[in-house]
């Protein structure tokens, strides 16, 4: 439940048309090796230092893609075009380098992948925190993406288009399984900023029924559990009490009696039930039909404010609202373990280590 991945889109993205392939491939290939030639070489970076101040462009470096970094593709085109003046005066006086200079078509088709997934940068960083809630805003944003930004434009290259229709059918296939679907609607109606107003009226209904049940099965009935020990409690103390004075006979139990204590349990678990039913939906009435908080607040910050309003559901949010929507923080997890259980230390202990690990995650910032 708590690695719900935004998905990386693969290679298969970038690929337009069978026959736009070779070209994807060339263009993304030529600016990794050209990318790799200027982070290798000081000389080429010093030279590009010059070039950059010649043509008057940011003092940038060049960005390496990372594969398990997410955007770093996206980010390294993009930067490659920003830099592209630059980087052809340095190449042009390199003959032993001067074949990673870019063609214009080369430039056509990273352009064309820049304007497809660039939209989709802004967000992914946003989803990547773990800060602050992100789960809620998953189907937000999928419906934002795929119903504006990944919408075919009057000013899109045929590649674009088609590389916007390979990112929506795979976002689409991503979140098709029900439980999924379940989750994210659940989150999302949790979410004060956003309640109920994703969901249609059907589909709201039957969320609704589910959360109510949560509700109930989220903490066991407590009113019963008081009653029943303190019946027993009493029958105890009554019980020690005559045995102090004095034992009475024994008499045989009939059914009705053997019946009696548990149609008693029966009964106040009953009303302890149907009473916790009706405090569970009509705090989920209540919270559904207020209005939405404003999508700069922190919706921890309002459940914190208003808990007592909603103690059942402030519970229920904390059991939705922790999740992240993204696998970026456990793969940092592993980097922050992976600096620290150096082959110079490879002698700490698994109890040392884990501490070290929580101290550096936590101790930061």
């Amino acid at each position: 439940m708590a690695q719900l991945l935004w998905p990386q889109p693969p290679p298969c993205c970038f690929h337009g048309l069978d026959s736009d392939k070779e070209r994807t491939a060339r263009a993304i290939g030529l600016c990794k090796s050209l990318v790799n030639t200027f982070n290798l070489s000081f000389l080429k970076k010093r030279d590009l230092r010059k070039a950059q101040n010649e043509a008057n462009l940011p003092q940038h470096n060049l960005i390496l893609d990372v594969v398990t970094r997410w955007g770093t593709k996206q980010k390294m085109m993009e930067r490659v075009l920003e830099q592209l003046p630059a980087i052809r005066r340095v190449l042009v006086q390199d003959r032993k380098h001067c074949h990673l200079n870019p063609t214009w078509q080369d430039v056509s088709v990273l352009e064309s992948i820049n304007a497809a997934i660039k939209p989709l940068a802004d967000f992914t960083d946003v989803l990547s925190g773990e800060r602050y809630v992100t789960v809620s805003s998953v189907k937000p944003v999928l419906e934002l993406i795929k119903g504006d930004l990944l919408s075919p434009g009057p000013d899109d290259s045929t590649l674009t288009a088609s590389i916007k229709k390979n990112i929506s059918t795979i976002l689409t296939g991503k979140y098709t399984s029900p439980a999924i679907q379940n989750l994210l609607t659940k989150a999302t109606i949790l979410d004060p900023r956003y309640r109920g107003s994703m969901e249609q009226a059907g589909s709201l209904v039957d969320i609704k029924h589910q959360l109510v049940q949560e509700l109930l099965d989220l903490k066991g009935p407590e009113v019963s559990e008081k009653g029943v020990s303190g019946e027993g409690s009493s029958q105890a103390a009554g019980g020690n009490k005559d045995e102090s004075t004095a034992a009475p006979p024994t008499k045989k139990k009939r059914l009705s009696d053997l019946l009696q204590n548990r149609r008693a349990q029966l009964t106040v678990q009953t009303q302890a039930m149907y009473s916790k039913r009706e405090q569970a939906d009509a705090e989920l009435t209540k919270f559904l039909q207020e209005d939405a908080i404003d999508a700069s607040c922190d919706p921890l910050m309002w459940w914190c404010d208003n808990q007592r309003r909603y103690p059942l559901m402030a519970n229920l949010a904390k059991k939705y609202m922790c999740i992240c929507a993204t696998s970026t923080s456990s793969e940092k997890m592993f980097s922050t373990a992976g600096n620290i259980a150096t082959p110079e230390r490879s002698c700490l202990k698994p109890h040392k280590l884990n501490m070290l690990v929580f101290l550096a995650r936590n101790l930061s910032d």
